[in-house]
């Protein structure tokens, strides 16, 4: 052996004994969260807090999977499908527009009901809830409490959170002696959603929607001296109030007609204000949103100088944790989201016996909620969504050693205690997307029920115990780095401008940290924002948008090993297979079943919000590739049989049913659809194409593996070569459009046409590399700056293109702080923005892909390494075929390789040119070196 060999040996061994990637599993700060996005998320699946961890106030803000608005309803139009055949012929006329409306008209889903806004208007403006009237001159508002105005992001954000309604605001301007005889104008901007407009008591006018107010101001109406201006804005849903100018630099005013505001009187302050009514008509929705439960505030006896502030969030034990000193005690806080016992679960500790004093309280945003109180040591607060049919009820149990423990006005407090154990559960009256009779307070009393007995240290050992079930199965360094001794926060700054692999490492562990924590066993399917949200109109609802998002937060599953965490969303898919059946029907007069662009809590199928984006056949087919690939990383024949074919198969009848020859080019084709969610409302968008080819073709090698069907499956063989083919453009790009009209400075941040590079095979290297290389000039015209979620998507392209380096900057951009722009917030959540945490969960998968590739038949090795990641070691990560690999490498070059059979089988291997392909055994594992050599 030579010294060379000697070195790399003990090298290695080295690096194998140091792989507990302590530093590479903890989030922590040195100062409490300042905003949702900085608070540190914990979850059991079904329950999630957002950890704020002030030292003398600490707020934490939680969720309940299933409270969602609406109701069990019907989302389909009677008929639609009659206005199938006109909207095609449109399209194959190329009018579009007269495409769209027509759709729009005839061909959305059913909104929830609506409530008589002109009933409820014509109330407001009669002042129905107010004394007198406020918008005159002379009314006295002297008792009216004050708001900063305006607030482009809607009155939720400076202290009116949960109002949707009508609020009347006054304010006053001294006229400037030079003004007189001048005609004015009132700049405003935007008025969320409706306003009714005064100057001293006379109307100037009334807008609805957000369109920009510029009121003229006759000079008859202002007098010298104090005048008064009064706005009555109603509000209907999301964020309401005056907003001004997203550019905060541009202020509101009042100014003489042809100058500009600067020359006016600026009304950027605080207004008077007055909620006249807080329950306006309700607003039809295509779907529904998810909602926030409640929150619980603790508020602290303890005074002084606070030191040695740190939180953290261990990746390893999904444990979060606060210390701080005061007065020389030492306080930690634990928290964490129990599985085996349902609960959020806080405990308080100091070093001192007797210094642990404080207030708990329940609260909520919805306006429909109480609490009360429930014996000596537990509180309840009770919710119920606005227009809708869910309710939930909280529960908050104290237990207290020593120190002594009351209830005042339904509040905790606590005082002198030397520790504190706090259970907080919660649930609600859903049990299925068909049945709302449950009882809410069902799930409170089984979690308190099962912790009975239990001391904090047995319940956070069974949480442990549980979550590292999951967590462990998967290992992941890329070696030291200077920042690993920096906070979070100081090592997201320094990530992009610094050589820092292994920030990168931690945030696949966080990936997979969030993955578990949202979709566990049992539960509902992670949302758009996991299950966490603050917001009574979440952005999008935090629905599941399934033309890439929904289908995003389930990448990691197979490739990071959480298999496990797929079962939510196999779950989902059965339930909107169901009510996609009768969409197909309603819409198409198809058979199987189809899903458009979004679904929510009840399984909607039907298309939604706008024709030019909203009407995309895809979801299905999409799904149906998460269902295959299962199998293909697991094997499990049985999971086949009855799970997946039967759901492909009815996913694959849609498309026999819905696909059309066109005339022109004699392919079958898509019409309609679009292009997720760029060009409108099109017939054959590429994407779509490749979906189907892709569907037909795992539904053939599905029937072969189960040896069923084999009339369908001949029909697929026919049908599958007549779909339309990718193509490439005049510009040497891969086609969009059946078309070639794709136009090169578009950087849409949607590359839905690339879906057969990721996560499909479509297509590939080894298959089609003129192919390859015109989606690759796709992506470079297209560009990397993009919204969190797609700088993640270019990732995985960029790995799947080998290119490794590339896909390396786009890592750094996904990780670099958010400052009103994409990349990642304090807390390391993934900025569209805002929040979506589809860019973790795609980022994670993205990381791994550079790592292994098994897509083209056989397992890749370090396809797509980056120079930056030079050294490191993996044990866990998963490859079709049923195997997992461990793996290292020093200085870019495989130095060791396990390749362990879970099923038995062939196996093929290739690194660097170099190739293995041997036999394997059920259970078996089987050691290589760095020239992939058995050992």
């Amino acid at each position: 052996m030579n010294l060379k060999t000697v070195l790399i040996v003990l090298f290695s061994l080295a690096f194998f004994s140091a792989f507990a990637q302590d530093k590479n599993q903890m989030l922590w700060y040195t100062k409490p969260a300042e905003k949702w996005t900085d608070a540190l998320p914990i979850g059991n699946g079904r329950l999630g807090a957002m950890i704020f961890a002030g030292a003398e106030n600490e707020h934490i803000q939680f969720n309940e999977e299933t409270l969602w608005t609406d109701k069990p309803r019907d989302f389909n139009k009677t008929g639609a499908y009659q206005y199938l055949p006109q909207i095609r012929q449109l399209l194959a006329e190329g009018k579009q527009k007269e495409a769209e409306e027509l759709a729009q008209k005839e061909f959305m889903g059913l909104k929830s009901e609506t409530g008589d806004r002109a009933a409820w208007v014509n109330a407001m403006k009669a002042a129905k809830g107010m004394n007198g009237n406020a918008a005159s001159a002379s009314y006295d508002d002297k008792l009216w409490k004050t708001i900063p105005v305006p607030a482009y992001e809607g009155w939720e954000t400076v202290g009116l959170k949960n109002l949707d309604g009508a609020v009347w605001f006054r304010t006053t301007f001294n006229v400037p002696e030079n003004w007189s005889g001048k005609d004015l104008v009132l700049e405003l901007n935007k008025i969320f959603d409706q306003d009714f407009t005064y100057i001293n008591g006379k109307l100037l006018g009334n807008t609805e929607g957000a369109e920009p107010r510029k009121y003229s101001v006759s000079k008859n109406l202002i007098h010298k001296g104090i005048n008064t201006i009064a706005i009555q804005v109603l509000n209907y849903y999301d964020r309401g109030g005056i907003g001004g100018y997203k550019d905060t630099s541009k202020k509101i005013g009042i100014y003489p007609a042809g100058s500009n505001v600067d020359a006016g009187i600026s009304l950027v302050k605080d207004w008077k204000y007055k909620i006249q009514d807080q329950n306006p008509p309700a607003i039809g929705q295509y779907q529904a949103s998810y909602q926030p439960f409640g929150d619980l505030n603790l508020q602290f006896s303890h005074r002084g100088k606070i030191t040695n502030y740190k939180r953290s969030l261990d990746l390893a034990t999904a444990v979060a944790k606060t210390n701080y000193t005061i007065n020389g005690i030492n306080y930690t806080r634990e928290y964490f989201a129990s599985q085996p016992n349902q609960a959020v679960i806080i405990h308080l500790t100091a070093d001192k016996t007797g210094s642990i004093s404080f207030n708990a309280a329940l609260s909520s945003l919805h306006q429909n909620s109480s609490v009360k109180t429930l014996g000596n040591n537990t509180i309840a607060l009770s919710v119920e969504v606005k227009d809708g049919i869910l309710k939930g009820e909280s529960r908050l149990t104290a237990i207290v050693k020593n120190g002594s423990v009351k209830v005042i006005n339904n509040q905790f407090n606590i005082a002198k205690a030397d520790e504190v154990t706090l259970y907080l559960t919660a649930g609600t009256n859903f049990i299925d997307a068909h049945h709302v009779s449950g009882k809410p307070e069902t799930a409170n009393i089984n979690s308190i029920k099962s912790l009975q007995g239990k001391s904090f240290a047995q319940a956070k050992q069974d949480h442990i115990n549980e979550y590292q079930s999951y967590y462990n199965t998967f290992k992941v360094d890329f070696g030291k780095s200077e920042n690993e001794n920096l906070p979070t926060d100081q090592r997201l700054e320094k990530f992009g401008s610094s050589n820092d692999p292994a920030f990168a490492a931690l945030y696949m562990q966080y990936g997979r940290y969030l993955l578990i924590s949202s979709s566990r066993p049992g539960t509902q399917p992670a949302n758009l924002q996991g299950i966490w949200n603050d917001l009574l109109t979440p952005p999008w609802g935090s629905k599941y948008t399934t033309n890439i998002n929904m289908e995003m937060n389930y990448w990691p599953t197979e490739i990071l090993n959480l298999s496990a965490m797929n079962e939510p969303l196999f779950t989902k898919i059965k339930g909107v297979a169901k009510n996609g059946a009768e969409t197909a029907k309603a819409y198409y007069n198809a058979k199987g079943w189809v899903l458009h662009h979004n679904t929510d809590l009840w399984n909607g199928t039907a298309p939604i919000n706008a024709s030019n984006h909203g009407i995309w056949v895809g979801g299905g087919g999409w799904l149906s590739q998460h269902l295959w690939e299962h199998y293909l990383f697991s094997k499990d024949q049985k999971f086949l049989k009855n799970e997946a074919y039967p759901l492909m198969k009815e996913a694959a009848l849609f498309y026999t049913d819905f696909l059309v020859k066109d005339a022109k080019t004699g392919w079958l084709i898509s019409t309609p659809s679009n292009s997720p969610e760029n060009g409108g409302l099109v017939a054959g968008p590429t994407m779509d194409h490749q979906i189907i080819r892709s569907l037909f073709t795992n539904c053939i090698a599905a029937a072969d593996v189960l040896n069923v069907d084999e009339a369908f499956k001949k029909s697929l063989q026919e049908k599958v070569k007549q779909i339309a083919p990718n193509q490439i453009g005049k510009y040497g790009q891969l086609q969009e459009w059946l078309e070639d009209k794709d136009d090169t400075t578009n950087k849409h941040r949607h590359v839905s046409h690339l879906w057969g590079v990721y996560p499909g095979n479509d297509i590939t290297w080894d298959a089609d590399s003129k192919m390859m290389n015109a989606a690759k000039q796709s992506l470079i015209y297209r560009g990397d700056e993009a919204t969190g979620w797609s700088l993640a998507w270019k990732i995985n392209f960029w790995a799947r293109f080998k290119d490794g380096n590339h896909a390396m900057k786009m890592i750094k951009m996904l990780l670099k702080p958010a400052r009103n722009g994409a990349g990642s917030y304090v807390n390391l959540f993934d900025a569209h923005p805002p929040f979506q945490i589809d860019g973790n969960f795609g980022g994670a998968a993205g990381i791994a892909e550079m790592i292994v590739q098994s897509h083209q038949g056989y397992i890749d090795i370090l396809p797509a390494l980056p120079t930056a990641i030079a050294d490191g070691k993996v044990e866990g990560i998963k490859a079709r075929g049923g195997f997992e690999l461990d793996l290292s490498w020093e200085d870019g070059k495989l130095t060791a390789l396990t390749v362990k059979s879970i099923v038995g089988g062939k196996c093929k291997v290739k690194y660097q040119g170099k190739e293995i392909e041997f036999n394997t055994k059920a259970g078996e594992s089987y050691k290589m070196n760095g020239d992939l050599k058995l050992k």
